[in-house]
């Protein structure tokens, strides 16, 4: 069954009814008017700062009426020193916070720290963007820092911001009002974080400022030694510190500066450098001091001898001080005739005491080149005026190489026995395996070479017998004499052959090989060949012979030159080598 609804019909006429429905609209939107205008005069909103009158205080509780239907209760203790001494009494105006309007029981929750809070905060973000200072006080230590009160608003001080330079008692600064500069704010967070260490900065800037314009360079002043470090020491010149580094305490080597200084001690320094920008001062104590390198050619001249200290060892040579202030450098290669590739601490210690050879002095450079070997006889020069060519030695096989041997010999020296100087008749190779380190061996001194530091040995000229005095060319052999020699053995540095019609050999170096820089290749050569050379040296008391045959190839050119051209004649080089070929054939 379906049931229809229908409007009332009213019974007033219908110009009253228009009438009295205008009289009630406009009584209803006076009515929400006056309602509004009640809540906006009369009703504080949650979370904002309010005046408020003091009613009663009943005991440790103040009741402050702010205007609602509630009075709130608030307790003494959040007035600070105010509600202890008494000064907040009944009729007192107030500024609170209100929290809530209204609480379970009917009461209006009202707090004078957040109120305080809430009026820092909005005085700090004043402070703050102007880049004032704030003042406060540290009343706790948390992890990381402490917790500074600035009038109500609690900030954070880290560690690291209490101080220019870390403090292990604060016990000092706690509870004691002092200004703090604002390092960062965050009111959403409620976040405050302060810095110390900013102000002290500041004020020791604006003082170092001072104090800088006061100094000059050159100017001698006294200070105190604060700090001690590897490269030098901080001193405190009143209020700031300068650097006096290691290098410029004594003219001496300093190899630490607590050997000369100690914390707490007042020297006497010279200004050697300001940075009026960095406000760094480089100060000095040996500039106050005659300057000892003054004259320094005369008092160490070339070659002449002196005593001194070792002081440092390095990689490359020895520092040795001939008076304080003074050092000079032992290189290395100036260390020891005999003793190569040797790390100097072998051969001297620190603190030994030497003696030097002046070298070289460069005032410029403050530098003094010594040498130690130079107060030595040279080892070289000592053999050969003990052993001059011809002298038989005796030795130990030092060391065996693919061309000869290392014979050790007095004072410490070797001498060297070539290949070609072993044996007669073997070859230079075949010899050499009757050898071995460690064996003693007679030798005949061939050589001696002080400059190139180079003795010549040979073994095969103490064979008893005499070599033939012809060698297949009219004369003998002498110097400039040809010689016909066959190849015996082939080898990267040249050839060595067996003269004709003797037990004689020689070598015959790769560039003797050919005057032409082409065919100066030993593996041009093969064994058993026969060559002609030509005698560039031959010592008959030694019994040792050089061959060349580019210097019989030069003077057969000069011959042929000589006999079958001219130059003016106009025949080329080859037309007169052919003739004088031609001419040889003949014959």
């Amino acid at each position: 069954m379906r049931i229809a609804w229908r409007a009332p019909v009213s019974t007033q006429p219908p110009v009253q009814l228009e009438r009295n429905l205008a009289q009630q609209t406009v009584t209803k939107e006076d009515f929400e008017s006056l309602l509004m205008d009640s809540f906006v005069d009369n009703e504080p909103l949650e979370g904002a700062v309010v005046k408020g009158r003091v009613v009663a205080i009943e005991k440790d509780l103040a009741i402050i009426d702010v205007g609602l239907k509630t009075e709130g209760r608030i307790a003494l203790k959040e007035f600070g020193q105010a509600g202890r001494d008494g000064t907040i009494t009944v009729g007192s105006e107030v500024e609170v916070y209100v929290d809530r309007v209204e609480n379970a029981m009917g009461e209006a929750v009202l707090s004078r720290e957040k109120a305080r809070r809430e009026e820092s905060w909005v005085k700090l973000e004043e402070m703050y963007n102007n880049n004032e200072r704030v003042e406060g006080t540290i009343f706790n230590q948390v992890k990381g820092g402490f917790t500074v009160d600035l009038e109500g608003a609690i900030a954070f001080l880290p560690r690291s911001q209490v101080d220019i330079r870390p403090i292990r008692d604060i016990a000092p600064l706690m509870n004691v009002p002092q200004p703090f500069q604002i390092l960062k704010m965050d009111k959403r967070r409620g976040n405050i974080v302060v810095s110390r260490r900013a102000i002290l900065e500041e004020s020791r800037a604006e003082q170092r400022s001072e104090i800088v314009q006061q100094l000059e360079e050159g100017q001698v002043v006294d200070g105190v030694v604060k700090n001690i470090t590897d490269y030098g020491a901080f001193v405190d010149l009143g209020g700031i510190d300068g650097l006096l580094h290691v290098t410029d305490i004594a003219w001496r080597r300093v190899n630490h500066p607590s050997e000369v200084l100690t914390i707490g001690e007042t020297i006497k320094v010279q200004i050697v450098r300001i940075n009026h920008e960095s406000h760094r001062i480089s100060l000095g104590m040996k500039q106050l001091q005659a300057d000892p390198w003054e004259g320094i050619e005369a008092k160490y001249p070339i070659n002449a001898k002196f005593s001194g200290r070792v002081t440092n060892i390095t990689d490359y040579g020895a520092f040795v001080e001939l008076e304080p202030g003074i050092e000079g450098l032992i290189h290395v290669s100036e260390m020891s005739w005999t003793k190569k590739n040797v790390h100097p601490g072998k051969i001297v210690s620190t603190s030994q005491e030497v003696e030097v050879v002046v070298l070289e002095v460069d005032p410029d450079k403050r530098r003094i080149s010594l040498g130690l070997k130079q107060t030595l006889q040279n080892p070289w020069e000592a053999f050969a005026e003990k052993n001059p060519v011809g002298a038989v030695i005796e030795g130990e096989v030092k060391n065996k190489t693919e061309f000869g041997l290392f014979i050790g010999l007095e004072g410490d020296v070797d001498g060297m026995v070539h290949l070609s100087d072993l044996d007669w008749q073997k070859s230079g190779e075949v010899a050499l395996e009757d050898y071995n380190r460690g064996d003693m061996v007679s030798a005949k001194v061939l050589d001696v070479d002080v400059e190139k530091e180079r003795i010549s040995l040979g073994i095969k000229q103490l064979a008893t017998g005499e070599v033939a005095d012809t060698a297949g060319t009219e004369g003998g052999i002498r110097k400039g004499s040809v010689v016909t020699g066959t190849v015996t053995e082939v080898n990267e540095g040249g050839i060595e052959v067996r003269i004709a019609d003797s037990e004689m050999t020689a070598f015959i170096r790769r560039a003797d090989l050919s005057r032409d820089r082409n065919d100066q290749r030993p593996e041009r050569f093969s064994k058993g060949e026969k060559v002609d050379a030509r005698v560039t040296q031959y010592d008959r008391k030694t019994q040792r012979i050089q061959l060349s045959i580019k210097a019989l190839e030069i003077a057969e050119e000069k011959e042929a030159v000589a006999n079958y051209g001219s130059s003016a004649s106009g025949a080329s080089l080859g037309d007169i080598l052919g003739a004088a070929l031609k001419d040889r054939d003949d014959k």
